[in-house]
């Protein structure tokens, strides 16, 4: 996910209720926002000041750098 860049969920939606599955590596640039859980099968890299409202999930490692994260 690129910088700067924010994933809100609408509709009423929750973030305990919304699964991202992904095959391959995710990062999620500088300043960006995202919403839901992550399940990632290498590696999940949230950069500075990036922030999730979610659960972040990999079979390797997850690496966060000066992140903000709410469990929903």
């Amino acid at each position: 996910m690129s910088n700067g860049k924010q994933i809100t969920l609408a509709g009423g939606a929750l973030a305990r209720n919304i699964l991202w599955v992904v095959s391959d590596a995710i990062t999620v640039g500088t300043t960006s926002h995202f919403e839901g859980i992550l399940l990632g099968s290498t590696g999940i890299t949230f950069q500075t000041g990036s922030s999730i409202n979610g659960r972040l999930l990999s079979q390797t490692a997850v690496s966060l750098q000066q992140t903000s994260v709410v469990s929903p």
